[in-house]
């Protein structure tokens, strides 16, 4: 089946996490929660400003016709980091385990107070128009959904 390609192109999604924004926010940076939530087989995250910012995936057995397989990684610079409430990590680069990278890009995660609940919102932005790219964020916005629905579960459900 087809991926559609996004309306516009960066990703950007907002949920509703019944924890302490601490606690989703540092998610981001345990490597027991990324390997759990984002299924990372290593990570190096740095959480303060001029920190890496580096999470491993396995390659996929399968390519995707445009970007090759999946998996590899995605490292970047922690530029922002502030306890709780957000990061913000530039000049990201997606590696993949085939093909030539993607970037640079940012990503900015954000938890705020909404109710007696946090709400994270997650936004990836970088591009170039080329159809690479275009279909790299049709490609990860599933990935995106899939992960933070696993994350809110991880979050709410850990000890």
């Amino acid at each position: 089946m087809p991926i559609p390609e996004p309306a516009s192109p960066e990703f950007e999604s907002s949920l509703l996490i019944n924890a302490a924004p601490t606690r989703v926010l540092m998610a981001f940076f345990d490597p027991h929660a990324l390997a759990t939530w984002w299924q990372a087989v290593r990570s190096v995250t740095t959480p303060r400003p001029m920190g890496i910012y580096a999470v491993e995936w396995a390659p996929t057995p399968e390519g995707d016709e445009l970007l090759g397989r999946l998996g590899g990684v995605f490292c970047g610079r922690v530029m922002e980091f502030l306890p709780g409430r957000e990061m913000f990590v530039a000049d990201a680069w997606w590696l993949p385990p085939d093909g030539d990278p993607i970037g640079p890009m940012a990503l900015e995660v954000s938890c705020r107070m909404s109710g007696p609940a946090c709400r994270l919102t997650v936004k990836q932005t970088g591009f170039e128009d080329t159809v690479r790219w275009r279909r790299y964020y049709a490609v990860i916005a599933s990935g995106w959904r899939s992960s933070l629905a696993a994350l809110k579960e991880y979050v709410e459900n850990a000890e």
